[in-house]
């Protein structure tokens, strides 16, 4: 819970909390009696990795979470944090010795034997250095000492964390103390020089950590905690991150010395806030959890703790981050502030809704509410043991598709069954449907409500939920009966990888489709050929996904494309929308009104654009191109716009380039004189799926042929079609949901475990890859030639049946080639 100072009315509410912020201690000095040792007061446990720090050059998945908590760190934590009550009091009361034991006793007897223990006490614990600059307790906060306030929490069999920022203070620098236990060192001399901010606030300065006493200096300040007693730190205001992506402020060497220093004690580290995804595999080597968003406080004191558009802004960020996640490293969403209805600032769904949210991405599940004040349906919710099972279980849901309000969630279980959550993010109740096609599974299966505790029965192809309130969910076990067939993407969590593999990085190939634009006339007209073509998307296209509190302007005579627009006014309020294409352009109005937009591209932050208009040059300038870009690979991509400043941020149109993939992509027919048309595929002629018309297929051989890479449609059929613009829609395959692991490196390996009595593996097979080994059980099975001169995606290349029931093992060496690329493993459960 971040002191994300983003407003006066957060400023205000921050008022004597900044002041008293570790890291950087400081403020005012105090002095101690004791002499340093030589030796540190607690001895090492094992170190964690001393491993360079860098900015990844593209996504990877075979990063393992390396935090310092070690196995404490195989599931997420449950919880309290005091940040969400230091918000809504404002009095700075909630950090207190008589108000954290109330809350470790209300724990202690509410919600303790359901798994919750940490106590996390955040921002303004401490008060001055010793002699050795080293934090100091606040003796206001803590008159028998902070000791005894842990103490405490441990009697009562719980945990307890603190809260630090990067960085060094002004006065421990001027100062130039001796640092404890390494007498030849001083604080002056550990600063960065000339001075550089450290942190997202400017309250300490950068240190120099290629200076041996530097890392000593954190791990004096570590040892002291270990030697308290401490649990868990929260590591805040680190960057890339914290509202500074620029690597202007740059925290990964003090992350890096923090762990280290941490794991000599098992000391579980958590980061903060809105880290950037483009250092993922840096939070994972060092940390034990990361924050992906801003605050989930609505910094409304004595009015509510957090508000829907702080939960439903979490959903996209997600939607990117969800892979990141799992044992020894959790993506952390902020408290789950659900426990009583009076304070939250939510609905009753909408709580429920967050809760199924946290347990669903196996995101630590720490509350903010008064503990001693908790409703009946706030405990119920954070005590329903089958709810709390999924998070524990450490599976990170991912969703179907994130084009839709009305999305589906799910996550593939060790034992074969799926957790699926349907989330109605939109405006009315609904009816929600999932197909078992769509999480990969080819057989019946029974369906459990978690949040009733109720089994609802056996279904052949799917499950619907009837009337799913507005922003409420429907959380489901679903369970495979026998003989089902289960299908595995390449980026589950079940899917381990030896060696160094990549995640697309333009390895995949992407399903797609494109219109053949028929013209029906009674007159022949030439075509074009074309090598690109542009989509222009309108701001009410269903497949963009609004967060926030969205609005439309209609019929506004303004010069916006198809005259309207989308808008909102509130900061942090969100759209993003799904293309495959090279290149996308931003079009909005500029206006006096309106502000900054930061913009997001496949998750990663790329520029900070203006809509502002200044006012002499007029108002509401239509159709302008505020951020483009082009040369993207042609594949799949996101792009995300997340209003920053300003009275309102508007929506006009997007415009999407894709490379065209029919030559030409227009054609005439003529009634007068009929004749077949004839159209060049770009792609391999199997890669086509189909060809449709507002939904209904042709029939292929009859309505259509293939001959090499010419498509023909018949007149047979062209003349069945009224006069006027028709578009035939070609469907092109592509690899399983859009993507693959993919290594260059010979000798790297898949590794998949499962149950059952048959397993297959699909790929692609393309020009550019070699030969692979499959192993099952570790015995070497056949090796599979994975090289062909087309290029073709979701070829079942291997398979092995008549296993006996019970576990078995896949692994996959790729032995020469340029690449090896690992799409779906599919299993089947013994009949």
């Amino acid at each position: 819970m971040t002191r994300s100072v983003r407003s006066r009315k957060v400023r205000t509410v921050l008022t004597g909390l900044v002041a008293a912020v570790l890291l950087p201690a400081g403020l005012t000095a105090t002095t101690s009696a004791a002499a340093p040792p030589t030796t540190p007061p607690i001895a090492p446990k094992t170190a964690a990795p001393q491993q360079a720090v860098r900015a990844p050059a593209v996504e990877t998945t075979n990063v393992e979470s390396g935090g310092p908590a070690g196995d404490i760190a195989l599931h997420p934590y449950m919880g309290w944090s005091s940040y969400s009550m230091q918000v809504y009091d404002g009095a700075g009361n909630w950090i207190s010795a008589d108000q954290l034991i109330k809350q470790s006793d209300a724990m202690h007897a509410k919600l303790q034997p359901y798994g919750y223990k940490n106590i996390n006490i955040d921002a303004g614990w401490n008060d001055g250095i010793d002699a050795y600059g080293r934090p100091v307790p606040s003796k206001k906060l803590y008159p028998n000492g902070l000791q005894a306030v842990i103490d405490h929490i441990h009697a009562n069999g719980q945990k307890v964390g603190l809260y630090a920022i990067p960085g060094i203070g002004k006065e421990v620098i001027d100062a130039n103390l001796p640092v404890y236990g390494a007498p030849e060192c001083e604080t002056g001399d550990l600063a960065v020089q000339p001075l550089q901010k450290a942190d997202y606030w400017g309250i300490g300065y950068r240190i120099d950590f290629s200076k041996p006493c530097a890392q000593k200096y954190i791990d004096s300040i570590a040892d002291l905690f270990g030697s308290w007693g401490l649990d868990f730190l929260k590591f805040d205001s680190v960057t890339p991150g914290s509202g500074i992506s620029d690597l202007s402020v740059d925290a990964r060497d003090d992350v890096k010395a923090w762990s280290s220093a941490l794991a000599r004690h098992k000391i579980w580290l958590e980061l903060s806030w809105a880290l950037d995804i483009n250092y993922a595999d840096t939070w994972k080597q060092y940390a034990n959890g990361w924050r992906i968003e801003w605050d989930v406080e609505c910094y409304c004191p004595g009015v509510a703790l957090t508000q829907w558009q702080n939960i439903n802004r979490l959903f996209p960020k997600l939607a990117d981050w969800w892979r990141h996640a799992g044992p020894g490293g959790w993506n952390d969403l902020d408290s789950l502030d659900v426990g009583n209805g009076q304070m939250d600032g939510l609905t009753k769904d909408e709580r429920r809704t967050a809760a199924t949210l946290w347990a669903v991405s196996a995101a630590p599940m720490y509350i903010g509410n008064d503990m001693t004040r908790l409703d009946d349906y706030g405990l119920s919710l954070l005590t329903n043991p089958e709810v709390i099972a999924v998070n524990q279980a450490g599976r990170p849901a991912q969703p179907l598709s994130t084009k839709t309000n009305r999305q589906v969630w799910f996550a593939l279980n060790p034992d074969s069954s799926y957790t699926v959550a349907l989330f109605n993010l939109g405006q009315t109740d609904a009816d929600m449907t999932v197909n078992w096609a769509d999480l990969g599974l080819d057989g019946t299966a029974k369906v459990r409500d978690l949040w009733a505790k109720k089994d609802l029965g056996q279904f052949a192809t799917g499950f619907t939920a009837k009337d799913v309130p507005v922003h409420g969910v429907r959380l489901l076990k679903v369970t495979p009966q026998k003989a089902s067939s289960i299908r595995v993407n390449d980026d589950d969590l079940r899917v381990a990888y030896d060696g160094a593999w990549q995640r697309n990085n333009n390895y995949e190939v992407p399903a797609v489709s494109e219109p053949l634009t028929v013209t029906v006339t009674d007159s022949q007209a030439k075509t074009a050929d074309v090598g690109s073509r542009t989509l222009e998307v309108n701001n009410d296209d269903s497949q963009i996904t609004y967060t926030g509190n969205w609005h439309q302007s209609t019929g506004r005579g303004l010069g916006d494309y198809k005259d309207d627009v989308a808008w909102t006014e509130t900061d942090g309020d969100s759209f993003s929308y799904s293309f495959v294409g090279t290149g996308v352009d931003y079009v909005t109005e500029t206006d006096p009104g309106q502000g900054d937009v930061d913009i997001y591209v496949d998750g990663q932050f790329k520029q900070t654009v203006s809509t502002y208009l200044d006012p002499s040059q007029g108002h509401n300038k239509p159709q302008q191109v505020v951020y483009s870009i082009s040369d993207l690979p042609n594949g799949s991509h996101t792009i995300r716009a997340v209003k920053k400043s300003g009275q309102f941020m508007l929506l006009d149109k997007l415009n999407i380039r894709q490379e065209s993939l029919l030559n030409p992509d227009s054609a005439t027919f003529d009634k007068s004189a009929p004749a077949d048309v004839s159209v060049e595929l770009g792609r391999d002629p199997g890669e086509l799926a189909g060809i449709s018309k507002a939904g209904q297929d042709l029939v292929a051989g009859t309505d259509y042929t293939v001959a090499g890479k010419v498509v023909t449609i018949k007149a047979a059929y062209l003349a069945t079609l009224a006069a006027g613009t028709v578009p035939l829609d070609f469907r092109f395959r592509g690899d399983y949901r859009d993507d693959i692991h993919a290594t260059t490196a010979d000798g790297a390996a898949v590794n998949f475990a499962f149950t059952g009595t048959g397993v297959a593996w699909s790929t692609e097979v393309a020009p550019d890859q070699g030969n692979a080994d499959v192993f099952v059980d570790g015995k070497l099975v056949r090796r599979v030639n994975l090289h062909g001169d087309a290029r073709l995606t979701n070829q079942e290349v291997f398979t092995a049946t008549g296993l006996k029931n019970g576990p078995h093992t896949l692994r996959i060496v790729k032995v020469d080639g340029d690449v090896l690329r690992n799409d779906t493993v599919s299993y089947t459960i013994a009949k």
